[in-house]
């Protein structure tokens, strides 16, 4: 993967990564990507499921999508994710920040057009929103396969940028009688809600639970 000014980190370059591993670690935690392009001049940034398999990004939605629309002549596009991990509230207000794990990721996407891919990449999707779901479910029929696009983004460069610990304030600030320190944030699973058409007493899935 080659690493150009788009993916070199100018800012606070200390946090920032270009090893495979560190923006797959990334990538892996997350099932929520925003994808930006352009069309006619105007930028779009839109939020959409994703799952990963090596280098490549799946994406899929109703085939009258116009991100996919457009996506799939392969113009340039940049995909990031971002993992919020903490609130980090310094003295000064110019010093609150966030703890934070994210990757930038520019490349251009190709349309799926063979079923059996289209549903591989789906259960790649699915797999990686909540793992075990897929071999659950009825599958895709020809007709709902028809009606939805999939892409595969590929990657051809990226960046990782992550901060962690203490808020950095300026030294005469720590001297101030202030509280700061960091407000942990997660993305968690809550309790599961059964459908309410559900027949009475069906257990839990084990990969739910």
């Amino acid at each position: 993967m080659q690493i150009t000014g788009r993916t070199r980190v100018r800012r606070l370059p200390a946090r920032g990564s270009n090893e495979w591993a560190d923006i797959c670690a990334i990538l892996d935690a997350a099932f929520l990507a925003h994808v930006g392009f352009v069309v006619d001049g105007q930028p779009f940034v839109i939020p959409t499921l994703f799952g990963r398999q090596e280098e490549t990004l799946y994406l899929h939605g109703s085939a009258a999508s116009r991100m996919l629309r457009e996506l799939e002549q392969g113009i340039p596009a940049c995909v990031t994710v971002t993992l919020v991990d903490g609130l980090v509230l310094a003295r000064s207000a110019f010093h609150h920040s966030m703890n934070y794990r994210s990757v930038v990721a520019f490349g251009t996407a190709r349309k799926i057009q063979e079923d059996s891919a289209k549903e591989e990449a789906l259960r790649v999707v699915s797999e990686q929103v909540i793992a075990g779901r897929w071999n659950d479910v009825r599958l895709p029929t020809a007709k709902e396969l028809k009606a939805t696009t999939v892409l595969a983004f590929e990657i051809q460069e990226a960046s990782a940028k992550v901060r962690t610990g203490p808020p950095k304030d300026d030294a005469e600030d720590y001297a101030l009688d202030i509280w700061a320190g960091v407000v942990p944030m997660a993305v968690q699973r809550d309790h599961a809600i059964p459908d309410p058409l559900l027949p009475a007493g069906m257990p839990l899935p084990a990969y739910i639970k």
